[in-house]
């Protein structure tokens, strides 16, 4: 899909580099903790990861070894985490770039994924959740099914975005080793409807959150991690009180699904299929902001500096300011949907369904001073939010962290897309490739009406899965 953006109010951001190694769209990517490199994940089966404080960026490896599309992709300490839709995660070495480790347990794709000191989360289309170690060394050959420490199993449809929120009391357990808190709560949302917390020490289900009409494809927690915010196919968000998973406030303003959600210490901002960010304050049900141009899904949101950076299906990223509304800048330049960004060392890197990882001048955007009389372009009266969307079929959906993660979503029974911020595929068998080597392709997105329908339909058999 050509470059498509609205016109005016908002200069044309400054192109560095253009990096075309990925064989295929680049589904997802995350920025290691000292901020030294950047991973990709992408439709080819592969991550790479770049070089981010180099004058130029460099590939410094390519990690080889699912056999599909990659969803996720974490790191932590010298190490890769990728999930991909052939139902296994991998643990990679950073400095080598070999394969440390293979989970294996989960059924059907994995969705998303969280990283800690001691564990990996993951959700999957397979309705679980599960926890697993991160140091798998002292594992023993043949006990590698050990390395899966708990199965969160409940949910009737595929599960998407996860939430981890460790306790702050001390634990008592002295041993060596990982320990799980009594007090450790994991959250996670579904195709079903519902989120569910769950205690991390039993995998027991602790509170259901009920009350939305559609897939949950996106959550957050306010900084406290007293407040829950679900958002999805329904075109709400609900704030929940996560100990007792009492419904706050229901937010309504979006027209259709909402593909990812950005939480600040004062706002929320969403972003949505009918081609609108929207931001909210926590006290008031109604948005209080809206940012327009968008002329396709929004499939990530950023907040950075107080600038609001948008991944979007239209192929362009902007930044926006966040208090005024303001279109600060476009970066126009992919010939695909946007599906994911990072903001770091004063530079955006943006990756595409064209396949090309690109690098653009962010510091000039932080640091310039905001017209805010200069409104920012309406949307076209005349776009047909049902057509932009079917247009291309080669568009993967993207929702993360943390999301879209992007997700990032196919109807029931279907592939869904192939990475986070837009997941919003539902429950049922996988279905049979048509062809040989099918089962690699990535999904293509689908009609937001069929997944906002699909919910209301009967559960089919579950698969099985294994146990915590």
């Amino acid at each position: 899909m050509g470059a498509g953006g609205s016109t005016g109010g908002g200069k044309k951001g400054e192109l560095l580099e253009t990096m075309a190694d990925h064989e295929e769209s680049i589904n997802c990517m995350v920025i290691s903790e000292d901020g030294s490199m950047l991973v990709t994940g992408s439709e080819d089966s592969t991550a790479r990861m770049w070089s981010t404080k180099t004058e130029e960026t460099e590939c410094l490896g390519v990690l080889r070894g699912h056999s599909s599309y990659i969803n996720c992709v974490g790191t932590h300490d010298t190490f890769v985490i990728t999930g991909s839709a052939d139902s296994t995660l991998r643990k990679w070495d950073m400095t080598t770039c070999e394969c440390l480790f293979v989970y294996e347990g989960h059924t059907s794709r994995i969705q998303k994924m969280l990283v800690t000191d001691d564990f990996i989360f993951s959700t999957s289309f397979d309705k679980t959740a599960k926890a697993w170690l991160f140091n798998t060394e002292e594992l023993e050959e043949g006990n590698e099914e050990e390395a899966c420490v708990r199965t969160f199993k409940g949910h009737g449809k595929g599960v998407y975005p996860i939430i981890f929120i460790p306790s702050d009391e001390e634990s008592e357990d002295l041993s060596d080793g990982p320990t799980i808190n009594p007090a450790d709560v994991l959250i996670t949302g579904s195709a079903d409807m519902t989120a569910r917390s769950w205690s991390f020490e039993s995998a027991g289900c602790l509170k259901q959150f009920r009350g939305h009409s559609g897939a949950i494809t996106t959550m957050a927690t306010d900084v406290s991690g007293r407040v829950l915010f679900t958002a999805g196919a329904d075109a709400t968000i609900r704030s929940w009180n996560i100990l007792t998973a009492q419904l706050l406030k229901n937010f309504e303003g979006h027209s259709r699904m909402i593909l990812d959600l950005c939480v600040t210490p004062k706002m929320f901002f969403t972003g949505s299929s009918d081609l609108s960010v929207r931001g909210w304050v926590y006290e008031f049900e109604e948005n209080v902001r809206v940012f327009k141009g968008h002329q396709h899904s929004i499939s990530q949101l950023k907040f950075f500096n107080d600038t609001l950076w948008t991944a979007c299906g239209d192929s362009i990223a902007r930044a926006y300011d966040a208090k005024s509304g303001s279109l600060k800048r476009q970066f126009v330049g992919h010939e695909a949907a946007v599906n994911c960004l990072v903001i770091t060392q004063g530079k955006l890197y943006t990756g595409s369904s064209d396949g090309t990882l690109r690098v653009w001048n962010a510091k000039d955007v932080c640091e310039e001073l905001i017209d805010n009389d200069v409104q920012p372009p309406p949307i076209p009266v005349d776009a047909d939010a049902d057509a932009l969307e079917g247009e291309e079929t080669d568009v993967v959906a993207v929702e993360g962290e943390e999301e879209g993660e992007g997700g990032e979503e196919g109807a029931e029974g279907e592939e869904g897309p192939a990475d986070e911020s837009e997941p919003v595929q539902e429950d049922g068998e996988e279905p049979a490739p048509e062809g040989e080597g099918d089962e690699e392709e990535a999904p293509v997105v689908e009609d937001v009406e069929e997944i906002e329908e699909s919910a209301d339909k009967p559960d089919e058999e579950e698969p099985d899965a294994e146990a915590g």
